[in-house]
């Protein structure tokens, strides 16, 4: 008896076509492929990439889009409210309407209110005061910039602190900070998580006994206790460059365990795999079998779970500082500008002063956002 094979391709099985609507590209597709295609139907993902994208290039350029230096400080303008920017005036228009203020006989502060009177109108891409782009190259182009050269140190678009100094540049410079500390922090305690989790995870034995124990060992103390003593012992002569390394280094040792863990279930069940055994087999080194094809197989996963660790390193490098443990002035960074809002008084005078903890909010979410599409989407075939 035999059996007849379908000569009509419409009575093959074909691969699902829900995705790009071209069935053979989805059976061929790379594996990064699936993601982004699945990646792109979570609208809510894309919507935070949209937002982390332009937080990302606000704090690798943050002078360009400032409209002050970020140190300069003047008592007499000191809790300035802000001011929004206006873009109609019997026609389109770019303006801010300017600040009066004046001393209170009694209480001996400035009283500053919102002039409709006063226009300073602006300009886009002009020149202003000199910043660095990445540290290394001077320029003095800026995004928005008044008309009038003289009118420069009368705009503030978040208001000012008590020392007169500008919250969106410094809010600005405080995102390239702590994006930076919580990116760098991620990357150290992914590659520490990777290296000692693949080698649990790959040769076993008293290998994976030994790490073990230290990754329960480390799980079992509190964290916040170790931050505060960590950071506490830092010395406060140390300069702001060697600060932000130190606060990098102890947000990174101590939140590589959770990842090790998920590395090492991993490759308990990669090493049996069947593409595993070939490669060994064929004689190609562990170092080849774990580097080309092992980390490879599971680097959608990894992605995953790095985008929803940055959030935390943020939240908890913001804590820190927020507490005077962490970066300290005048360094700039969220948590210093929101240690600023602890004095209720000051609150009070100017409720701008926590506007930081909203741009960490709005980051938070976003990375949140789009680390759960990628987590979503890193199993395209479920």
């Amino acid at each position: 008896m035999s059996v007849e094979s379908p000569t009509d391709l419409s009575d093959l099985e074909k691969p699902p076509a829900d995705i790009t609507g071209q069935p053979d590209a989805v059976a061929v597709a790379p594996n990064w492929k699936l993601v982004w295609w699945r990646f792109k139907k979570n609208r809510l993902a894309l919507l935070g990439g949209a937002v982390l994208i332009v937080i990302i290039l606000m704090g690798l350029l943050p002078g360009f889009f400032s409209t002050q230096d970020p140190n300069d400080s003047n008592s007499r303008g000191s809790f300035r409210p802000p001011q929004t920017i206006q873009l109609w005036d019997n026609g389109p228009a770019l303006f801010v309407f300017d600040a009066t203020g004046s001393r209170n006989s009694r209480t001996l502060r400035m009283e500053w209110k919102i002039d409709e009177n006063r226009k300073i109108p602006l300009a886009l891409f002009g020149r202003g005061y000199e910043w660095r782009v990445f540290g290394l190259i001077p320029s003095t182009l800026h995004l928005l910039v008044p008309a009038d050269p003289k009118s420069a140190g009368n705009i503030h678009l978040l208001g000012t602190d008590r020392l007169g100094r500008d919250q969106w540049s410094r809010l600005l410079f405080g995102t390239q900070v702590s994006l930076s500390i919580g990116l760098f922090a991620v990357f150290l305690s992914t590659i520490i998580g990777i290296v000692l989790g693949g080698i649990s995870g790959y040769f076993g034995g008293i290998t994976d006994m030994v790490i073990q124990r230290v990754i329960e060992l480390l799980q079992s103390i509190p964290p916040i206790p170790i931050w505060l003593a960590l950071s506490a012992a830092l010395p406060r002569t140390w300069s702001v460059t060697t600060t932000y390394l130190a606060i990098t280094a102890i947000l990174a040792l101590i939140t590589w365990t959770t990842l090790a863990r998920e590395v090492r279930g991993r490759f308990l069940v990669l090493r049996e795999e069947d593409f595993v055994v070939a490669a060994k087999l064929a004689g190609c080194s562990q170092m080849r079998i774990v580097l080309r094809h092992m980390v490879p197989s599971m680097s959608s996963h990894i992605i995953a779970a790095v985008t929803l660790a940055i959030p935390v390193m943020i939240i908890n490098e913001t804590f820190l500082s927020f507490l005077g443990l962490g970066m300290r002035p005048p360094a700039i960074s969220w948590g210093v500008m929101l240690a600023e809002a602890q004095n209720l008084q000051s609150v009070a005078l100017a409720p701008w002063l926590l506007l930081p903890s909203l741009a960490v909010i709005i980051t938070v979410l976003a990375l949140n956002l789009v680390g759960d599409g990628l987590r979503d989407a890193a199993d395209p075939y479920h």
